[in-house]
């Protein structure tokens, strides 16, 4: 069972400016498929809580991909 929540709920829960999230966050390091997805289609973002408590701190703890990494949906990174 995964837990949908908006931009605004998640601001809240990981102490972050929504703009943030939309801007620099989304795409960058959460992922549509993996951290958030389109319901129906449509622009509103809906995000995955249980993904990103998984990986919030992958970041951090020194495992950022190189600049020849490239993200996958798994969350893992293909080396080029």
């Amino acid at each position: 069972m995964e837990t949908y929540i908006t931009t605004d709920e998640l601001a809240t829960r990981i102490h972050y400016d929504a703009r943030t999230i939309r801007t620099r966050l989304k795409d960058a390091v959460l992922l549509e498929g993996v951290h958030y997805i389109r319901p129906f289609g449509g622009r509103k973002l809906l995000f995955i809580w249980e993904a990103i408590q998984r990986d919030i701190g992958k970041v951090s703890c020194g495992r950022a991909p190189t600049m020849d990494a490239i993200p996958m949906a798994s969350g893992r990174v293909a080396h080029g």
